[in-house]
């Protein structure tokens, strides 16, 4: 009875050593292999929130120009209505020149017509 102990405890120790050796020679052979896909994630993870920050500013700068362009035709379109307000007194003293009737030369009647008009 004592030999197949001391067998099976050989065989044990054999099947221990032999699954230690195993894992040593398995992890000097990948773990260079894990390492460099770790740097990769870790490359790849500063690129891609690099990306994201990019991303986010784009946003925020594409944001800032569509408010501006809503500014800018809020603006202009406030400049069109004070424009045709301002441009309808001109437009009346113009059909008034139009209408006025003068002899003798046109071009002295025009100089005349418009200085009476600038009040000169």
């Amino acid at each position: 009875m004592k030999g197949w102990a001391l067998r099976a405890a050989g065989a044990g120790l054999l099947i221990v050593l032999g699954i230690t050796f195993g894992a040593w020679v398995a992890t000097s052979h990948f773990r260079p292999a894990l390492d460099e896909e770790q740097d990769r994630l870790a490359a790849c993870t500063a690129g891609r929130d690099n990306l994201e920050g990019l991303a986010k500013e784009q946003g925020k700068a594409l944001g800032d120009l569509s408010l501006a362009a809503s500014e800018r035709q809020a603006r202009a379109e406030q400049a069109l209505v004070e424009a045709q307000a301002g441009a309808q007194a001109h437009y009346a003293a113009a059909n008034r020149l139009q209408q006025e009737r003068t002899g003798g030369d046109q071009c002295a009647a025009a100089t005349s017509i418009i200085d009476k008009e600038l009040g000169l």
